[in-house]
């Protein structure tokens, strides 16, 4: 199936690594031009250089989503060089779980105000684009009490309530806007790897959760994301779409 996503244009942060990363890939492979951001200079030249030369334009920047004028300089920048904006995807977290004073600001600023910066930049850009579409990354940890539900899931339910307000006000201007709220991902260098060695009874308690017997990958966490961006997704705006293999039991009307 085309997705419609050859030649558009599309911001995505976190892009180095993990779901961004995987992200990212996918993206490209379907024709899309990309710039992404993540804080590793380093690591944003090794994933810039190993997706350049497949065909669209691939741009990799290295910054602090947290500083304010930096983000925002960089959707400008990026709409610019792209020629414009189809697609943001607002991917990055501070993961900040255990409760803190400085765990509730960073979630605040790195998780949620991160995401707001991003699409009030992006959003002028978008307005021109006859297939615009914002997705943005919660978690499950943003819709039900589990473990981490203090700041970092705090920040990812606000993540859900505020783009359930992006796709209402935006609507009359054809701007889509969603969520995805992905369950337990497992890749090299991740969370739950680190937690597999650091912590194997946590982690087995959560294997035990996952009904499928497995955590999910970057590559299924990423294909929701396409399929979100796609143009074949129209009618689709405001929803929380859950990849989480029935992890959650929760019901979502």
């Amino acid at each position: 199936m085309d997705l419609g996503l050859k030649g558009k244009k599309a911001l995505v942060t976190g892009g180095t690594k993990g779901i961004g990363r995987a992200i990212v890939e996918a993206l490209v492979g379907e024709g899309t031009h990309v710039a992404f951001c993540a804080r590793n200079a380093t690591e944003v030249l090794q994933a810039q250089s190993g997706l350049s030369g497949k065909g669209p334009t691939v741009l990799g920047t290295a910054l602090d989503v947290g500083n304010k004028e930096v983000l925002e300089q960089w959707v400008h920048d990026s709409a610019k060089a792209l020629g414009g904006l189809d697609i943001v995807v607002c991917n990055v977290s501070a993961l900040a779980i255990p409760t803190s004073e400085e765990n509730w600001q960073a979630s605040f600023n790195i998780d949620l105000m991160h995401t707001v910066r991003t699409c009030t930049t992006a959003i002028p850009y978008l307005e021109q684009s006859d297939s615009a579409s914002i997705v943005n990354i919660s978690s499950v940890s943003g819709r039900e009490a589990d473990f981490a539900g203090g700041p970092y899931g705090t920040a990812k339910s606000a993540i859900i309530a505020y783009t359930a307000h992006l796709s209402f006000s935006l609507a009359e201007k054809n701007i889509r806007a969603n969520t995805v709220s992905p369950g337990n991902t497992y890749f090299p260098g991740g969370v739950w790897e680190n937690i597999e060695q650091g912590n194997p009874d946590l982690f087995k308690l959560a294997m035990d959760l996952n009904p499928t017997g497995r955590m999910g990958t970057v590559e299924e966490q990423a294909f929701p994301v396409l399929m979100l961006a796609s143009p074949l997704a129209s009618r689709i705006s405001g929803t929380n779409l859950v990849a989480d293999g029935a992890l959650t039991r929760g019901v979502q009307f």
